[in-house]
């Protein structure tokens, strides 16, 4: 094998570790990954979050084309990214909504957030996440608008994560996102430029400029919340940016 052949084998693997770890689906799932693949891998983040979107994509094409309401298909459709990747980043909001809400102590909040029960800042904040997100979708102006509008909003979010990675430190000295660690620089540099050209192309350029702003506040405020309440990052975090992030790009779309 080539040189240039086993570099296009490691991407491919990569990518397929990326796509592994942020979803559900099967044929992604076909091997255990390690957190250093997983950090190798981020680079390929935003490509896993295409994926989700046009799996939401496919299902607001049906629901449309069978004549349902903006509301039941935009319903059916996060339901679809829902399923997609098993609901891996409510998870990480409802659990550091309990955590940052219901914790008085950094030692307390990180084992609120630990804890699986979910309590009443964890409900309310999924509620309010599921709400957004749907409301958004079945109030953009033409149906042909929600595709490149999921792409965009699936794709640039999980693109904000190697960045959180690599920038904010954990908060644990073990856990998910302590095995994983910092992601490679250049993988990083890569998961950026795809996540602003994903806005960018989707979106135009002036809503595309708009939603970076927003999204590099929404990181901004993210890793002050989380150093000032536990003192760095979690996997939990890592999903409540991801939500965060998804919610405020589909809100610059309905521009």
């Amino acid at each position: 094998m080539t040189i240039p052949e086993a570099r296009l084998e490691d991407r491919a693997k990569e990518l397929m570790a990326s796509i592994a770890f942020l979803t559900r689906l099967p044929f992604a799932r076909a091997t255990a990954i390690s957190g250093a693949e997983i950090a190798q891998g981020a680079w390929a983040f935003p490509i896993a979050g295409i994926v989700v979107g046009l799996v939401g994509a496919l299902v607001y094409a049906l629901a449309h084309r069978f004549g349902l309401p903006p509301w039941p298909a935009a319903t059916l459709t996060v339901a679809a990214t829902l399923a997609a990747t098993g609901c891996l980043h409510e998870d990480g909001l409802a659990d550091t909504a309990d955590g940052f809400g219901g914790g008085e102590t950094r030692q307390r909040k990180l084992d609120i957030m630990r804890d699986s029960r979910i309590g009443t800042y964890g409900v309310c904040a999924l509620a309010i996440s599921i709400l957004l997100r749907v409301s958004a979708l079945a109030s953009l102006r033409e149906p042909a608008l929600v595709v490149p509008a999921l792409i965009a909003a699936h794709g640039a979010a999980r693109a904000t994560l190697p960045v959180f990675m690599f920038f904010v430190p954990t908060a644990r000295r073990e856990g998910l996102s302590f095995d994983i660690g910092a992601p490679p620089r250049g993988g990083v540099m890569i998961a950026g430029a795809l996540g602003v050209l994903l806005l960018a192309v989707c979106l135009g350029p002036e809503l595309g400029i708009a939603a970076l702003i927003f999204v590099l506040a929404a990181i901004a405020v993210m890793a002050w919340l989380s150093i000032a309440q536990i003192g760095g990052q979690t996997g939990d975090v890592l999903g409540a940016l991801e939500q965060l992030s998804e919610i405020v790009i589909l809100l610059v779309a309905l521009r």
